[in-house]
């Protein structure tokens, strides 16, 4: 039975005082796929994905900056989530939702990347991260979601790893979407930025004209 905070009518924020401008777009399927350079907690997608941690008891970096403004109902909303081992209660991999609360989004995706040590396995780890959040977005009918570069900053993962993870989980997953439309990548410097348009105009997607 789901938790008496999912139930709660939720109380937005008011609208983002900046508005973040899309750089470069592409088109996959149904799908549209675009990077920005900007703050994820103020991004106004239906639901946006935190990059966190297996305990979900929030962090540095992306993830302590989605609990500091979505308030302190988002904690709590992780902690009501059960321990499927000690101490783990969305495993690598894997994604869970909560609502925004104080964010605009209405929702909070938490998915948890690997830290970086083996490529081998860990990309494998990485794709499932992306794969999970985007299934999982479709399925609340989100038509927009927007996503940090999960695993790097202290986890380590190359940006370009990164964003080849991301290429596939889209490759994979953008044809069998029921009501996901548009997937935003928020970066967050433009020298990152450019390492993730390497990967993105080496696919077999549409680019799009933004003018």
């Amino acid at each position: 039975m789901p938790c008496s905070w999912f139930r709660r009518r939720q109380t937005l924020a008011p609208p983002a005082s900046r508005t973040i401008v899309e750089s470069k777009a592409w088109r996959s399927g149904p799908l549209r796929i675009s990077r920005v350079v900007g703050d994820l907690t103020r991004d106004r997608a239906d639901a946006i994905v935190n990059a966190a941690n297996t305990a979900l008891s929030g962090g540095g970096g992306v993830d302590g900056a989605i609990h500091a403004a979505a308030g302190p109902e988002l904690a709590i909303a992780c902690s009501a989530f059960p321990e499927v081992v000690e101490g783990i209660r969305c495993p690598v991999g894997s994604a869970r939702v909560t609502l925004g609360f104080d964010l605009t989004c209405r929702w909070v995706i938490h998915t948890v990347g690997p830290v970086w040590r083996d490529p081998e396995s860990d990309r494998e780890s990485l794709i499932s991260a992306f794969r999970s959040s985007i299934r999982l977005a479709d399925a609340l009918g989100s038509r927009s979601l927007a996503m940090p570069a999960i695993s790097c900053g202290v986890y380590g993962c190359p940006h370009r790893e990164a964003a080849l993870a991301a290429a596939k989980a889209i490759e994979l997953e953008s044809y069998n979407l029921i009501r996901l439309r548009n997937l935003r990548f928020v970066l967050v410097s433009e020298s990152v930025a450019l390492q993730w348009d390497d990967v993105f105009m080496s696919q077999s997607w549409d680019l799009l004209d933004l003018l």
